[in-house]
Parts: C-alpha cells; structure tokens; sequence
C-alpha cells in the first residue's frame, strides 16, 4: 500500500502515465537497493527471522524472493519497506534509508494479506490514497478513474463498496493502488494469489509495462513459473538465510529432465528406445525414459537440450514440443539426495 506521509517539497511525483520519479542517493547517483548483514530476530532473540543476509538489486531490475514457508520472506520485505526495524544490518535505498520520506514517495507496495477499508467503495479508496501520496488533487477523479481501468476493473466495479468485491477483485484494487503515481520501486508479496489466468495475464503485463519504464520490481512469491517469467534475479531463502541467488537467462548450468514429444511423420526408425538412447549419449543426454510419442532425456544445462533437440531434429525425429519437466527453480526446494523422488 502506498505510504501515508507528506511528499517532501520538490520531490512532486508524476502522475498516472507520467514519468518515474527518480530520487537521488547521497552521490546524486541511482543506485538501486543495497542490504548488508541484515539481521531480525522475534521473541526476544529467540526466533532469528533473518541471518546476516546480505544482497543487491540494481536499478530497473526484477529481482525475486522465493523459499518455503517461515523462511524470512516477509520479513525481509517488511524490512526493506521500513515497516520493521532490524536488530543488526543497513539498508540503503538510492543510498538513503529504507524509511527515508524520498524513498517512501516513490515506492508501491502490495501486501500478501489484504485488509481495506471495506465500507469504502473502490473509486472513493483510490482517491484516497491518491491523497496521501501527494498527487496532485487537481487529477485525484481522473487518475483514481484510470488506476480502475487499468487493472481491469469497471466504473461500476469502482462504486461497488469494497466489502462486496471478490478475492481477485480486491486483488486488482490493491495493485492499482500501489502503482498510484508511478512509483520507482514496487515490492510485491504474493501478487497474483487468488487471481485468474486473465488476471495474471493482466498482472504480467502491468509488471512489463512498469519495467520498461524503469521502474525496479522485488517479488515474493511462490508462483515459481510467474517468477521466472517476470525476474532477472532471484534470492533463495531458507531459515533467515539467502542460500543462493539464481540468474534467470539462457545457459544456465544446471541438470534437468526435458520432455520431448514427436510427430507422427517422424521417420519410425529414429524413434525406437535403442535409437533414441544412441542420440542423447552421443550428446551428453541420458534417456531416462520413452512413452510414444514421448521421450524424457536429462541433460546438463540449457545449451546442452538445445544439441539435443538439434541431434533428433537431423535424425528424422520431427520434434514438435520439449519441455523442462520442472522449472528452474523447483529444483532449490528439492533437498540433496532426493530430486527425482515422486
């Protein structure tokens, strides 16, 4: 949710469809979010939420939080919103503190646990927080009016009061609401829980939209698939701590099973078990299994299931789909020893 507090003077945010605000660090400089040793401890010390966790997100990147349940995830966000102090650790934020007013005028935030003003109706809560985000009152009806449409939402749906909205509905809302003013940074926890497949498709493109315009995106989630789709970067945590940080892009070293389904005018020589296990070794690519018309091959990395595809492709094997069995990031939740069990 957008922050309540005055906008500091000549730090006027754009309004909707403007540009980004951009806030200057101390060296004048974006320099994007910086968190060293952070540590956040409950109960009097006894429960250590976050370990010395330390990392960076650039500016305009799309960085992910993703780990089990308690892990620290929210924790970490409360954190980097100021909403909660650290025992241990900095934050820097364009080089300024995560609580600082010029950084709480350019941020939007979408909390995983929704609670609104449910006696409001829609368009009456956006005007609202238009206000306490400083924009320009001038605009409030029209840019309200425009957050609404822009998530999905009908004039109608706006003079709904919002105790009558669905889970999805309100879901939309809490989004307009956080890209109130364009905001530079937007820390989103779970955003498309309980959304549909057009919501998420709409969510998607929003995100894409703020991105190409600079904006820098940190995600909590556990839709794994929405958060390789969506992020550059991604943190694992796991008890209090980051365990990796996984870059999403082409390449990456890692083993998996891919699906490879094949035609019916696929040459039926190339297609017998004994052949299609003589093309993955020949490339490095086991044979783990074969269901016609599918095979399922592990291979080492990325460049390793495009020589694959490319060795049946010139065998006679009209390849017409292949799929990671799992994606990306499922295998950080696989404890050693037991990736592959069902």
């Amino acid at each position: 949710m957008r922050y309540a507090g005055p906008t500091p003077r000549g730090k006027r945010r754009a309004g909707a469809g403007g540009e980004l605000a951009r806030p200057r660090g101390r060296g004048g400089l974006l320099s994007g979010i910086e968190i060293q040793g952070l540590t956040k401890t409950y109960r009097g010390g006894q429960v250590r939420a976050l370990d010395n966790v330390s990392l960076s997100v650039r500016p305009g990147e799309a960085f992910g939080i993703i780990g089990p349940n308690g892990a620290g995830k929210t924790t970490l966000l409360g954190c980097l919103l100021g909403l909660l102090r650290p025992d241990a650790g900095r934050i820097a934020v364009d080089g300024r503190p995560a609580d600082d007013l010029a950084v709480r005028c350019v941020t939007g935030y979408l909390p995983e646990r929704l609670v609104l003003d449910r006696w409001m109706q829609g368009l009456d809560f956006l005007a609202y927080h238009h206000a306490l985000a400083g924009l320009d009152p001038a605009r409030r009806r029209e840019e309200a009016a425009a957050a609404l449409e822009r998530v999905g939402l009908t004039p109608a749906d706006g003079r709904q009061a919002i105790r009558r909205y669905s889970r999805g509905m309100l879901q939309r809302l809490g989004l307009a609401q956080a890209l109130l003013g364009s905001p530079r940074y937007l820390f989103l926890d779970e955003p498309i829980s309980g959304i549909d497949p057009a919501g998420v498709m709409l969510f998607r493109r929003l995100l894409s939209e703020m991105r190409q315009r600079g904006a820098t995106l940190v995600i909590n989630s556990h839709q794994l698939d929405e958060v390789e789709r969506i992020c550059d970067r991604v943190a694992f945590v796991k008890g209090g701590k980051v365990q990796s940080i996984e870059t999403l892009e082409a390449g990456a070293a890692h083993a998996r099973v891919l699906r490879v389904r094949w035609g019916t005018s696929s040459d039926p020589r190339a297609v017998t078990p004994e052949r299609l296990s003589v093309f993955g070794a020949g490339v490095g690519a086991s044979l783990e299994e074969v269901k016609p018309p599918e095979a399922r091959y592990r291979v080492a990395d990325d460049d390793g299931a495009a020589t694959l595809i490319e060795t049946l492709l010139a065998a006679g094997v009209r390849v017409i789909e292949a799929t990671p069995e799992s994606g990306r990031l499922e295998r950080l939740f696989v404890e050693p020893g037991k990736e592959g069990a069902k």
